[in-house]
């Protein structure tokens, strides 16, 4: 499950509505068909990106957002779910508006990187904690990392990792399994918003690639980050890798096999461009 799926799209009307059913589906813990901890997995990204557009200038009560009831709800929501799977979680507000409290002691007033801060403090450990145990959850064929880590640490990339893999290993159709070739795609633009810094990696007089534009960005960020002779075949290896996982990822012709090769070639180059950054060598 997605935080996308915890809204309700109006086409006609051109913008999206809190599905405040399926929030108290979370509270009362009777959202059919959808485990506590994949709920919790979506609420928690959902409350998160809310309470942080709120605390950085974002509008609230605009016709896509949650207004101030909506927020108290959804963070209950929350509480209650992590309770039931046994995860602590004791925010000092209840809301926007006590959070907006919170942030003003805090000496955050003037500083949105401020906010960030207090809400990465508060949810970044329930992402990492969530997603270990949505994966204990999956039993999986597809490939894990060496590394005695069982998640890059990058919670939205984990995230949509644990999703494919859920995905995979539930796939029974041939649909399902083109549906694991889409979750491919959903990880490489995640990978690729997350590793590529403007600041670095953009050349000079360059415009920035769209995150869809997983390839250009990806291929500069190796660049970047393994510059010098030394690295050349630890370049080629990560380039190979890249193109490889470009050209499985639309693979549809809806079997187990190319599914899994798609599933293991992403995991793979994940887990290439997060052993990358020296503090996971």
């Amino acid at each position: 499950m997605r935080a996308d799926e915890l809204w309700i799209d109006n086409p006609l009307e051109g913008y999206r509505i809190l599905n405040r059913e399926k929030i108290e589906g979370i509270l009362t813990g009777s959202l059919v068909g959808i485990p506590d901890v994949d709920a919790a997995v979506a609420l928690a990204r959902l409350v998160h990106d809310e309470f942080e557009t709120f605390g950085t200038g974002g509008n609230p009560y605009a016709d896509d957002r949650m207004d101030d009831e909506d927020s108290a709800r959804a963070l209950l929501a929350l509480r209650q779910v992590l309770r039931r799977l046994g995860i602590e979680f004791n925010p000092p507000f209840r809301d926007f508006r006590t959070f907006r409290q919170f942030w003003i002691r805090d000496g955050a007033s003037n500083s949105y990187q401020a906010r960030r801060d207090i809400l990465s403090r508060l949810f970044d450990d329930i992402h990492e904690s969530l997603v270990q145990l949505e994966l204990s959850t999956i039993e999986s064929t597809l490939s894990s990392p060496i590394s005695p880590r069982g998640t890059t640490g990058w919670p939205r990339v984990d995230e949509e990792l644990a999703e494919l893999r859920r995905h995979f290993s539930q796939a029974r159709t041939e649909q399902d399994f083109r549906n694991v070739g889409n979750d491919c795609v959903i990880v490489l633009e995640c990978l690729s918003a997350t590793v590529y810094n403007p600041s670095r990696h953009l050349q000079e007089g360059g415009v920035e690639p769209p995150v869809s534009n997983t390839k250009q960005r990806l291929d500069r960020y190796v660049e970047v980050e393994l510059e010098g002779a030394a690295n050349a075949e630890l370049r080629k290896l990560a380039r190979a890798t890249i193109e490889f996982a470009q050209a499985v990822k639309h693979r549809g012709t809806g079997s187990r096999r190319d599914a899994g090769i798609a599933a293991d070639s992403v995991i793979q180059l994940v887990n290439i461009m997060r052993r990358i950054l020296p503090d996971l060598v």
